[in-house]
């Protein structure tokens, strides 16, 4: 597969990437060999970008599933890794690059970034975790340092920062779980706020073009919309080898304009670590088939659930997914 380079950095990247979150045990939950075996698979068809993080709880699947390749700079077919941290005081960001670096048997991690960026003041409070970021690129530690995030304001902000190599934007078509402070944003908005990265020179790969599953039935539309913004590449969380089979065929112009996957066996699911319990997905729900459980969180009855994904659309935070 053609690679990319990504913005100013040196790193070369695959068009399409694989997050490696869908794997995890907040989703599939897959037995460590079987969850390797998919990551490993995403790498012998050709993708070189892979995305996880410390909360995802996945490193274990990525070191055994590139337990045989070498990872050092010299073997330029290496897959390049990128994680994240979500916590804000520099020894926390510390701990968690120290926690990936041995997780994956690595001296080096090409990608590290904070994770989900919120609308201020949740730059400043995090000051420490970027300080130390930067600290660690200098040391040549880490490669390249950014942040993933869901929001505008965000995205806009990084543009101005010099320091950052590195933007993972939530970008979608429909605008699924984009925010512009604390309210929704729309797609137009986020894809604006794309562009002036890129003009930038940032790296950008991008989260969420089926908006978590929900846009999967329209899976051509999704994935050109993000890919004709100029992201460099569309990070997609997949468990499935046909799956990885249909992005890779996408990526290398193999796949007709009319694909359309079968996504009649998906459930809609709610993310129980991303959810805040607002309950705007139950007031939205028109057959009353979302309910606060007794954690206080959103929770599906799948007896009644319609999997219309009415949901989606208002939920601030992009808890609701669907596979």
């Amino acid at each position: 597969m053609k690679r990319v380079k990504l913005g100013n950095t040196d790193i070369r990247v695959t068009p399409v990437g694989l997050g490696v979150l869908t794997i995890g045990n907040t989703q599939l939950n897959l037995p460590l060999k079987e969850g390797a075996e998919i990551v490993r698979y995403a790498y012998d068809k050709g993708i070189r970008l892979f995305d996880t993080a410390q909360y995802y709880e996945t490193y274990p699947y990525i070191a055994e599933a590139f337990k045989d390749i070498d990872m050092s700079d010299e073997n330029p077919e290496r897959p390049v890794i990128a994680s994240k941290c979500l916590d804000s005081s520099y020894e926390a960001m510390e701990y968690a690059i120290k926690e990936c670096l041995e997780a994956l048997h690595l001296d080096k991690i090409d990608i590290f970034k904070l994770h989900e960026v919120r609308q201020d003041p949740d730059w400043q409070n995090r000051a420490g975790a970027w300080q130390c970021l930067i600290d660690y690129k200098a040391r040549g530690i880490i490669g390249a340092i950014g942040v993933s995030t869901h929001h505008i304001d965000v995205v806009e902000k990084m543009a101005s920062i010099e320091e950052c190599d590195i933007v993972f934007p939530l970008i979608n078509y429909a605008g699924l779980g984009i925010r512009k402070g604390t309210e929704p944003g729309t797609a137009e908005e986020m894809s604006a706020a794309i562009k002036k990265c890129l003009d930038a020179g940032k790296g950008i790969f991008a989260m969420k073009a089926f908006g978590g599953g929900n846009l999967t039935g329209n899976y051509m539309k999704a994935l050109d919309y993000v890919s004709e913004l100029g992201c460099h590449s569309i990070m997609i969380g997949m468990g499935k080898k046909e799956e990885i089979d249909n992005l890779v065929d996408y990526a290398e112009g193999r796949l007709e304009e009319n694909f359309q996957p079968d996504v009649s066996f998906k459930k809609i699911h709610i993310d129980q670590g991303d959810c805040e319990g607002c309950g705007t997905c139950v007031e939205r729900c028109p057959n009353k088939a979302i309910f606060m459980n007794d954690s206080g969180l959103a929770d599906v009855n799948y007896d009644i659930c319609l999997t219309c994904g009415y949901c989606a659309p208002v939920c601030p935070v992009r808890a609701i997914i669907m596979w």
